[in-house]
């Protein structure tokens, strides 16, 4: 079975790069931020706020400067990526 997911982006007031990955729900499934200057990439936390709404939030605990970010979505603006999911393993 196949899986459609989003990755949505946006900016702390830190000028790290936050993303996240969304499901088909636009549940966050993980979420991270980059450090511009060191170009290190950290697992931020992050949720969706009314994920059901055409416009939603997500927001994130940013890890470079504590804040807590949240930005608004809107469904028409995501771009769906599709992937099949792996097969199972077989036992050998």
């Amino acid at each position: 079975m196949a899986t459609k997911t989003a990755t949505i982006l946006s900016s702390c007031e830190c000028q790290a790069r936050l993303g996240a990955r969304l499901d088909e729900r636009r549940v966050v499934i993980s979420g991270w931020a980059i450090d511009r200057r060191r170009g290190v990439r950290t697992t931020a936390p992050a949720h969706s706020i009314r994920p059901g709404a055409e416009r939603f939030g997500v927001g994130w605990l940013c890890p470079l400067c504590g804040r807590n970010v949240l930005r608004s979505f809107e469904v028409t603006g995501l771009v769906w990526e599709t992937s099949a999911d792996p097969a199972p393993e077989t036992a050998a």
